[in-house]
C-alpha cells in the first residue's frame, strides 16, 4: 500500500515531475493511455451541460471535448502549476481560451466554488488521474458532492493488468511507479463485485483487452460506495 502524501507535498512533486515532461506529455502518452477518446465520444453532452475534468493535465481532453460539444460549459482542475501552463497554451492554440476555465487545486477539495460557481456540475471526469491522486477515495467522494443529483462521473484508468501476465504486469507497474502512478485495482474489482451482485445501480463498465484499462460511468451514489467513510463502515 502506498504512503499517503499530503496535498501540498503532492502538488510540489507533480510540478517537479512535469516541469519538463509537460512539453512531450501528449506525444508520449497517446501510446499507452487507452480509452480516453472512447470516454469523450460516449459523454454525449447536451447543450449547456457543465463538465469538470479533475487532473486535466495539458487540457488534451478538454480541447477535444470542447470541439465535439461546442455548447457545453467546461472546467479543468489540476494540482500542478506546470501542467496548467501547458493547458493554457493548448487552449490558446485551439482558440478555446474563453471556453474553458482552469483552476489550480486538489481533487479532494473540488467544489463549484473553486471556479466561482454556485451551481453543481453535470459531469465529472477522471482520465488517468485517480492513479496519480494519493487520496483517490476522497477525490471520488468530492466529485460526487460536486455534481448534481442526476450527474454522472466518468473514469478511465489503468486496470489490474492481469492479462499481461505476471512479468508483463510487474514491468509496467515498475515503469509507472517512476511517474508516481499506481493502478487503482480496488475500483475495477469493486465495480465488478457490485455488478456480479447486482448492486452496481446504473454503473456501466468496460474493460479493455488484457485488462489493461477500464472505463467506468456511474452516478454520485455509486461513487460514494468507495468513499472512506463507507469503506471504514464495512
Amino acid at each position: 500500500m502506498s504512503r499517503e502524501i499530503p496535498a501540498k507535498d503532492h502538488a510540489a512533486l507533480m510540478d517537479l515531475v512535469y516541469r519538463r515532461q509537460r512539453y512531450v506529455y501528449d506525444l508520449t502518452r497517446k501510446y499507452y493511455l487507452f480509452g480516453r477518446d472512447r470516454l469523450i465520444r460516449e459523454l454525449k453532452l447536451e447543450p449547456g451541460e457543465r463538465l469538470v475534468e479533475i487532473g486535466c493535465g495539458t487540457a488534451r481532453n478538454l480541447v477535444r471535448i470542447a470541439q465535439l460539444y461546442p455548447k457545453a460549459e467546461l472546467f479543468g482542475l489540476d494540482a500542478s502549476h506546470e501542467m496548467l501552463k501547458s493547458a493554457g497554451e493548448s487552449l490558446a492554440r485551439a482558440g478555446l481560451s474563453g471556453r474553458v476555465r482552469l483552476v489550480h487545486g486538489y481533487a479532494e477539495n473540488l467544489t463549484p466554488a473553486l471556479f466561482g460557481e454556485d451551481r453543481p456540475f453535470d459531469r465529472a471526469v477522471f482520465s488517468y488521474s485517480l492513479s496519480m491522486i494519493p487520496d483517490w477515495r476522497q477525490a471520488l467522494a468530492a466529485a460526487g458532492r460536486a455534481i448534481n443529483q442526476a450527474g454522472r462521473i466518468h473514469v478511465v484508468d489503468f486496470g489490474d493488468l492481469t492479462g499481461l501476465g505476471r512479468l508483463g504486469a510487474a514491468c509496467l507497474r515498475r515503469w509507472l511507479a517512476l511517474f508516481h502512478v499506481e493502478p487503482r485495482v480496488e475500483i475495477l474489482h469493486g465495480v465488478e463485485d457490485q455488478l456480479a451482485g447486482n448492486k452496481a445501480g446504473d454503473s456501466e463498465l468496460w474493460v479493455s483487452p488484457a485488462r489493461y484499462a477500464f472505463l467506468w460511468r456511474c452516478s454520485r451514489e455509486s461513487a460514494q460506495a468507495f468513499a472512506p467513510e463507507h469503506v471504514a463502515g464495512r
